[in-house]
């Protein structure tokens, strides 16, 4: 790194006396040149497919029988590849210069983040070798180690913490500033060619090779295996191994090694029959359940957590739990001073599998909520048609603080400088009541706060003036009504259409909007009345923030219709479904009630399927949805993909 460094000094120095000499691909133009204010889109020349999983042996060898099925005379050869936990990008070059850094995405049209994609090191900016093609598309894994990973957390300090190296790196990448990306060490292994124009190459171990060729690092644990015998043995030895890494895996990818094989096999609605990934089961560690606490979220949810003995699963030290509410403690019977299974596969908060009913020695308590709330002492109050005990006192100072923090977040008002630690600053030192405060900071008192300086007041300050503009639904969404989530806040927003409209609405006016049900209908109203309430949107007002929705009018043929998904949809994702439902000219519902249209069934329903029956509402299986998109011209290629058509 030293070396480096005095070399990149050298070579900045050259081209501030010579600036004839820098050219685009010179690696003191990988550092950024300052934020990019849009992120523009890429479509993919060939889709990003995603894989099929197999989490046992079973289900690996019924791919592989299925694959042997379609083709009965075919002798497989399979390429294994560790499946590291990072981006996906695709890399385009063009006569040996990369000209396009973009994700993913939805398999069909990605982000192109080139200028930060050029930030890191291990991606080479030109090909290097003799052979190179005069256009290919490098697919790969941009990831960050667990070393980096750690650093990174430690000097985040007050920041929000990332809560995997597979989300520091996404989030890493993903900056408006590149500089930001440069700053944090992330590194890139070449897995795939996505396609390939001037060469000619057969199978994918030959691809890695000329990956590696020009200039990527390939995973050094590739293998080629000849049966699947070979291939299950491959996965079970990285199950054990894969903690002695240097950056987190969560399976391993099979390939079919056959290029012309693959084309034979194709793809089925959202992978190729030539690939499936095994995943790994998330790492379970035991320890001592100590405790149940709870917090109070931003509409009073009584939130309850398990305190958990220190205990380091995969390098991150793990002392609390999320616990859901007070059914699930009941339904898995859990006891303090329990043994319990603790896992964390990826989320954010780790999670109580169960209790080591066997470890038990009867010294263990039954666990009971309080009854009143820890924070303001008012009595809790349980919602008889929810699994939820909740604190009734609106001012409640944990409540509050919940409420300012989702005002600012990104779902609701978006202002991208003030996170958690600076809405508790804030709200200590009294500047912040309620959020419309928000609008009267000022830069000496954002100065007074610990650690402020001149430019984070000023960007604060800046921040704050740009949410005066957001969309009108953020706005109601931002308010924290109870059930007012999303999706009800836009279906509100673009029936009233401004916040006037709206507060003259009688209940039944809310409850007619389709999609609103009469449970969100009822708490908006409720909402709305309140004195405190119409003070707090009064001054919003005052302060300038929009308040009015630009009607949209539907012209679709489902124009006037409203639609729900509940369960699992085999042939598209829900976003993609309700994507199509919308550009028809329907709406989505966020709740079933008597309005809805109709209610579209996929596998493992929840409850809304007995709700809908009770209302009288059409039921409609994922076929049915189907139907419906034909009928309209609507193709949806691949289960994550994008709508194709439609007219």
């Amino acid at each position: 790194d030293a070396e480096y460094d005095r070399l990149m000094q050298e070579l900045r120095r050259i081209e501030e006396e010579h600036p004839e000499l820098q050219t685009p691909d010179s690696p003191t133009q990988r550092v950024g040149a300052g934020p990019v204010q849009d992120v523009p889109q890429h479509r993919h020349p060939v889709p990003m497919l995603s894989l099929a999983n197999a989490f046992d042996e079973e289900k690996l060898m019924a791919w592989q029988k299925r694959a042997q099925a379609q083709l009965p005379n075919a002798t497989f050869t399979y390429v294994c590849e560790l499946k590291i936990d990072g981006l996906a990008m695709a890399l385009t070059y063009e006569r040996g210069r990369l000209t396009i850094g973009a994700t993913r995405g939805d398999g069909l049209v990605g982000e192109d983040w080139t200028p930060n994609v050029r930030t890191v090191r291990t991606i080479p900016q030109r090909l290097r070798g003799n052979a190179i093609p005069e256009r290919v598309e490098v697919r790969g894994e941009i990831y960050m180690t667990t070393r980096s990973f750690e650093k990174l957390n430690e000097q985040m300090q007050d920041e929000k913490l990332f809560a995997n190296p597979r989300n520091a790196a996404a989030g890493s990448l993903r900056q408006k500033d590149a500089r930001i990306t440069a700053s944090r060490h992330l590194d890139f292994f070449g897995y795939q060619i996505g396609y390939i124009q001037g060469m000619d190459i057969s199978n994918q171990w030959d691809a890695l090779q000329h990956i590696r060729d020009w200039g990527f690092p390939v995973n050094p644990n590739i293998h080629l295996a000849h049966s699947m015998e070979e291939v299950i043995e491959y996965c079970k030895q990285w199950e054990q191994e894969r903690f002695n890494l240097p950056y987190e895996i969560d399976g391993v990818v099979i390939k079919i090694n056959d290029f012309a094989q693959q084309q034979e096999l194709g793809s089925v609605a959202r992978d190729p029959r030539w690939a499936i990934a095994f995943k790994y089961p998330p790492v379970q560690v035991a320890t001592k359940l100590l405790n149940i606490d709870v917090n109070i979220g931003r509409t009073g949810a009584v939130n309850p957590w398990a305190m958990l003995e220190p205990v380091n699963i995969r390098g991150v030290t793990v002392s609390r739990a999320t616990l859901h509410n007070e059914g699930d403690i009941q339904r898995r019977d859990l006891r303090i001073g329990d043994w319990v299974l603790v896992q964390r596969a990826g989320e954010v908060i780790p999670q109580v599998v169960k209790p080591i009913v066997e470890r038990r020695t009867g010294n263990e308590q039954i666990y009971h909520l309080p009854e009143r709330c820890p924070r303001c002492d008012t009595p809790i109050v349980r919602d008889p048609d929810q699994a939820m005990a909740y604190c009734p006192n609106t001012q409640c100072p944990a409540r509050n603080l919940e409420s300012i923090i989702h005002f600012v977040s990104k779902a609701a008002m978006d202002i991208d400088t003030i996170g958690e630690k600076m809405c508790e600053q804030l709200v200590e030192a009294g500047y912040v009541k309620n959020p419309a405060d928000f609008y009267t900071l000022t830069h000496d008192q954002l100065l007074a706060l610990e650690g402020i300086k001149e430019k984070s007041a000023t960007n604060m300050l800046n921040a704050i003036e740009a949410s005066k503009r957001r969309a009108f639904w953020r706005l109601l969404f931002g308010l924290n009504i109870r059930y007012v989530g999303e999706k009800a806040a836009q279906l509100i927003a673009a029936a009233f259409t401004d916040m006037d409209s709206l507060m003259k609405a009688s209940e039944e006016d809310i409850v007619k909007v389709a999609g609103i049900g009469p449970k969100i209908g009822h708490s908006l109203y409720i909402w709305l009345q309140e004195e405190d309430s119409r003070a707090l949107v009064e001054r919003l007002r005052e302060y300038g923030l929009n308040m009015h929705e630009e009607r949209k009018v539907s012209t679709g043929p489902l124009a006037g219709q409203s639609f729900m998904l509940t369960g699992r949809l085999n042939t598209m994702t829900r976003p993609i479904a309700e994507q199509a439902l919308v550009q028809l000219g329907g709406t989505i519902a966020s709740g079933v009630s008597k309005s809805l249209s109709h209610l579209i069934v996929g596998e493992e329903p929840g409850s809304k399927v007995a709700k809908a029956q009770k209302a009288g509402v059409p039921i409609h299986d994922e076929q049915w949805l189907l139907d419906l998109f034909k009928e309209h011209g609507v193709q949806i290629e691949g289960r994550e993909g994008t709508l194709l058509a439609g007219e």
